[in-house]
């Protein structure tokens, strides 16, 4: 269920290619195949993989064939697909959910000549196995910008999926970059369990609504607490999550987080062709142009879009990282030193919200 947790374990592996050798030859043709956890049409997660999908067969041409299946459940009925779809002829098969983590490598060690890619996993238990995620957290500073500058009750909102450490370091980033703008700002968290339900995640949005929220990120994939906002008649505004959700522009719409994977599956499928494929681990962001920041609207005043967009571009440039000191955890205790900025195990381990927060991360 936890689709795109990030443990610690995987800091090992972090940006590094592993001693496997390249292909040995390019090859002529390629069938790459994905396997969904929600609909391509949920405008969110699922949404946003179809389209790096068509954009591998849209600059390979009739050197690639694209397969794929939606809604598939995590667990055995996982194992089942990936064994149908390698028996089917696929070369490299990306699954794009954490709960896929076991199902993939328990395929892939049965099929040694078929490249398999596991979206924010960390178990490389075979040489055909890589895995890769994106740096979410660097968007979510710059919503919580946005957020910190734009709230009129300074009351603002996160609904979470899963308390998993993606999750929490994406809550923590938003806060924190809220809390340096406007010192009175006060988050609220409701945890929705589940990454695709858009009555759940409309019923948190209400829930946050009602507690005088007026500003709501979201770690789920549907548009439906961007819906509950446009009922406020402006008063409450949002974000785009996973894809621009561009139908709520300008307003409660303001900006968005846009998983672009477009650059890593057209990288993957590329190295298979041309035969310099090997195993990596991967976990890029906006600098790399994997995380977008979708367009900022005149909803928001002008001194703050250029604001965050400075923000953006200084991430992007690589002179600005959203957890640099100092920053201590919530019981007060010290965590990054002034200057300091958090190394990714810290990141992909992290399982504590940062001081200022209330409330607790469900266990």
């Amino acid at each position: 269920m936890n689709r795109r947790t990030l443990l610690a374990t995987a800091a090992l592996g972090l940006g590094l290619a592993f001693g496997t050798a390249a292909s040995a030859q390019g090859m002529d043709k390629v069938k790459a195949c994905f396997v969904y956890v929600g609909p391509i049409g949920d405008l969110g997660w699922t949404y946003q993989h179809h389209q790096g999908a068509l954009a591998v067969q849209e600059e390979f041409g009739d050197k690639v064939e694209i397969a794929y299946q939606e809604n598939v459940p995590e667990g055995a009925d996982a194992e089942r697909v990936l064994t149908q779809m390698a028996l089917s002829g696929c070369n490299i098969i990306f699954t794009t959910s954490f709960g896929y983590m076991d199902p993939t490598n328990n395929v892939a060690a049965k099929f040694p000549d078929i490249k398999f890619e596991h979206a924010t996993g960390y178990k490389r238990e075979h040489p055909n196995v890589s895995t890769y995620n994106a740096r979410f957290y660097e968007g979510r500073a710059v919503q919580g910008h946005i957020a910190g500058k734009m709230t009129k009750t300074n009351k603002i909102g996160y609904i979470g999926s899963f308390p998993i450490p993606e999750v929490v370091m994406g809550i923590n980033s938003y806060y924190l970059h809220a809390k340096k703008v406007n010192p009175d700002v006060e988050l609220s968290v409701v945890w929705a369990f589940t990454w695709f339900d858009p009555a759940k995640e409309a019923d948190s949005a209400k829930a946050l609504i009602d507690q005088g929220v007026d500003v709501i990120a979201a770690h789920t994939d549907s548009t439906a607490p961007l819906a509950e906002a446009a009922k406020t008649n402006g008063a409450v505004i949002g974000f785009g999550q996973a894809s621009d959700m561009a139908d709520y522009k300008p307003s409660p719409r303001v900006a968005s987080i846009i998983d672009n994977w477009n650059p890593y599956y057209i990288k993957r499928v590329g190295a298979l062709l041309d035969g310099t494929y090997e195993q990596i681990d991967s976990w890029a962001g906006i600098p790399e142009g994997e995380v977008e920041i979708g367009e900022i609207t005149d909803a928001v005043p002008a001194d703050v879009k250029a604001e965050a967009e400075a923000m953006r571009d200084a991430i992007a440039a690589g002179s600005y990282h959203p957890f640099t000191g100092p920053i201590n955890k919530q019981d007060g205790s010290a965590w990054l030193a002034e200057g300091a900025v958090a190394p990714d195990g810290d990141l992909l381990g992290m399982n504590f919200f940062v001081e200022g927060i209330t409330g607790d991360i469900p266990k």
